[in-house]
């Protein structure tokens, strides 16, 4: 026997019950003389029809959503491909050009003053200092 048939066979006892109270009651000197009664049997109709009421909402059939299928024959998909970052590397002349035409002369002291107090990375044995980029830099004061 389903669990809707259970629930419907005990609403049913309940509601014998308080009809059975109710004669009861009813049979001594009349229904509005005697009101001690009537919040039990309220109570028993509400308690009757709520297992019937709430039987049938809980007994509504529910959506459950497939899981994901898997075949044994397919493999798993390959994992994501991430291209390699490109890095410009400058070439070697840059690095250390010829003579600067316009400002400071290459390691004159006036040019190491500029340098040490533009660049906090600079190097003074090579001239250069480290960019943003990562990559090492001659430094021309211009």
């Amino acid at each position: 026997m389903n669990s809707f048939g259970k629930s419907i066979i005990i609403s049913a006892a309940a509601l014998a019950m308080t009809f059975a109270s109710l004669s009861t009651a009813s049979a001594d000197d009349g229904w509005h003389h005697h009101h001690n009664n009537d919040g039990w049997a309220i109570g028993a109709a509400g308690l009757a029809t709520g297992l019937i009421v709430g039987s049938a909402i809980a007994r509504q059939p529910r959506y459950v959503e497939p899981g994901p299928y898997y075949d044994e024959d397919v493999p798993p998909p390959p994992p994501p491909y991430y291209a390699p970052r490109r890095v410009y590397v400058q070439p070697r002349e840059a690095y250390y050009p010829g003579p600067v035409a316009v400002g400071l002369r290459p390691w004159s002291p006036q040019w190491m003053r500029y340098c040490y107090d533009r660049y906090g990375s600079f190097d003074a044995r090579t001239g250069t200092f480290v960019g943003y980029d990562g990559a090492r830099h001659f430094c021309v004061a211009n």
